[in-house]
């Protein structure tokens, strides 16, 4: 029996769910559209087992068969907008925050050069 990476044994609880319900949905997908577990597995370029545990949301389906399983559905052009730069809030956060912190480091030495610039006009 092959030895299951470390990744797969340390994903996050919300990740892990997350794809339990990609895995769902596309199961019910593949349900309503009246299509066997055969046809979707000649589809997709697997094997029945590997589409059950695609189905189940198994993180050991490559991302690839997901992406096809989407694409299936009408669905992989929302791939991309997943990771987008414009919707990373924490990216944007951080952003944010240097920015800020740029701005104060700017402005302390905006004041200090200014109180230089009055001291030296004083003592003319």
């Amino acid at each position: 029996m092959p030895k299951t990476p470390h990744a797969l044994t340390t994903l996050p609880a919300a990740a892990a769910q997350a794809l339990r319900s990609l895995g769902e949905n596309l199961a019910i997908a593949r349900v309503r559209r009246r299509a066997s577990q055969r046809e979707w597995a000649g589809r997709l370029g697997c094997s029945i087992p590997t589409l059950i545990r695609l189905e189940r949301g198994d993180p050991g389906v490559g991302v690839g068969l997901y992406a096809t399983a989407l694409w299936l559905i009408g669905r992989a052009s929302g791939l991309p907008e997943l990771a987008a730069p414009a919707e990373d809030r924490g990216a944007l956060e951080g952003d944010v925050r240097e920015a800020l912190r740029r701005r104060s480091a700017r402005a302390a030495a905006s004041a200090q050069a200014r109180l230089a610039r009055q001291r030296q006009k004083e003592r003319q």
